[in-house]
């Protein structure tokens, strides 16, 4: 397994990568990086464990709206941006994140 060090949200980490999958890896890192970014940019999130939820639960609703036989990459290994997925309701996600994490803001 190759070692490939990667940023998101400015934060370097290195991850362990099958030989070959450099290209899906680096195209799934730019979309977390994308979304995190967004989810910061708009300001309602401070905490990175947070912003890191919603990006996570963003990426895998937009992924089970997408017909199965529907490839998530694009043939440059980007990943697909389909203008017609549904708007996720931030706000109410941001609530129910809060409400797991209870008033010490952990999950644990």
């Amino acid at each position: 397994m190759k070692q490939v060090e990667v940023t998101i949200l400015g934060q370097s980490y290195v991850l362990g990568c099958p030989e070959g999958g450099e290209t899906l890896l680096q195209a799934s890192v730019k979309a977390v990086d994308r979304e995190m970014t967004a989810i910061r940019t708009a300001g309602k999130v401070k905490a990175r464990e947070r912003i890191a939820v919603l990006a996570a639960l963003n990426l895998a609703y937009k992924l089970e709206q997408r017909p199965t036989a529907a490839s998530p990459l694009s043939t440059q290994g980007e990943l697909v941006s389909d203008e017609t997925d549904a708007h996720v309701d931030v706000d109410a996600l941001i609530a129910r994140i809060d409400k797991a994490l209870g008033e010490h803001g952990q999950l644990l």
